[in-house]
Formats: structure tokens, sequence, C-alpha cells
């Protein structure tokens, strides 16, 4: 990754955490959508050759840290995400922003699911339904998530690589 690409994908990164750890009033918090791995997967699709599964590692320790998770749940969840997207990357451009958006669906449920296995394990599982919420909510923003991410890099000049 060349250093103005970090910058940009950095920086969109970094905005990302900071909607994810912005205080929001009580009865909107479940509703937050996962805005890291959002973000994450876009430039995973985007640019594959260089926003891979280290980077998703990474991201999801400083996940971890953050929300005083264990070390590692989301680390690991963001990884599987990444690399299906890694895997599926090509087809995924092509289709429509909707049908983007149900296979954005089910990554962040499997990223929910991963975390709250690894909840479960150590006995922190959340006990209502709300949990799933933001894998709804990011799915529902997903085209427009999409769009404003499209611009920034077509601002800046990147191309899609493969």
């Amino acid at each position: 990754m060349t250093a103005s690409n970090f910058k940009i994908a950095g920086t969109t990164l970094f905005v990302a955490f900071m909607l994810t750890i912005m205080p929001l009033p009580e009865w909107m918090v479940e509703f937050r959508p996962d805005w890291v791995t959002l973000v994450l997967i876009y430039w995973a699709m985007a640019l594959p050759t260089r926003m891979g599964v280290t980077i998703a590692w990474l991201t999801g320790l400083i996940l971890d840290v953050s929300h005083g998770a264990i070390l590692g749940q989301h680390a690991l969840g963001l990884m599987l995400v990444i690399y299906i997207v890694h895997i599926q990357h090509q087809r995924l451009r092509v289709v429509s922003l909707i049908q983007q958006a149900i296979v954005i669906f089910f990554l962040l449920l499997l990223k929910q699911l991963i975390v709250l296995w690894v909840s479960g394990i150590v006995g922190h599982a959340p006990d209502t339904w709300l949990y799933f919420m933001p894998t709804l909510t990011g799915a529902l923003l997903w085209p427009w998530i999409y769009i404003i991410m499209r611009d920034i890099r077509r601002k800046f000049g990147y191309r899609v690589s493969y």
C-alpha cells in the first residue's frame, strides 16, 4: 500500500473508529452499525491487494481494546469476513448495491456470531435479540456507505485493483 493509499484508507478507518466509540443516546446504542467492519469490507473489495487479512486482524485487535472485549474476538471475526471478501471480491463488485447489501448482511451476521460465540464461551453473552441490530442497520446503510467510500476513492485517484 502506498503512503497516499494508506492515508486515505487509514483516515476512513479512523473515522469509522470514531463513529464506533461516539456516545449515542441510550435507545440508539443497540442500532449502531458496525462502521469499522463496513469500511474494511469496502476497502477489501476495492483494493484487495492492499487491504488484507493482516490489516483486518490488527484492526480487530484495536476494536477489542476499544470495546474492552476479549482480545482476539473481533480480530477473528474481521479476519474471516475479510478473507471471504477477498475470495469473492470480483463477484461482489459486479452485482447491484441491493445484492451487495444482502451479502453484507450475512457477512456482518457472521462476524456478530463469532463475537457472540467467543463471548458465550466466557459467559458474557448478551441476553437480548437487539444484539443483532447492527447487522441489519449496517446492511441497510451499505448502499450509502459504498457510494460515499467510492466517491472518496475516486476523488483521490485510486483505481480499483484486481
